[in-house]
């Protein structure tokens, strides 16, 4: 996880630092959706895969 987490900003850290500065602007349910959203989708690939 943490190869695929490192890959952007060993790539392209300037845009790594803008969509981070991106996040930061955005509102706490956003947040929040969006760590669901990540849970569910994750929680789905696994079940593709096993």
């Amino acid at each position: 996880m943490l190869i695929l987490e490192g890959l952007m900003p060993m790539v392209s850290p300037l845009r790594w630092r803008r969509l981070f500065e991106q996040l930061l602007q955005l509102e706490d349910g956003q947040i929040r959706f969006f760590g669901v959203f990540m849970v569910v989708s994750g929680l789905l690939v696994f079940w593709l895969v096993s």
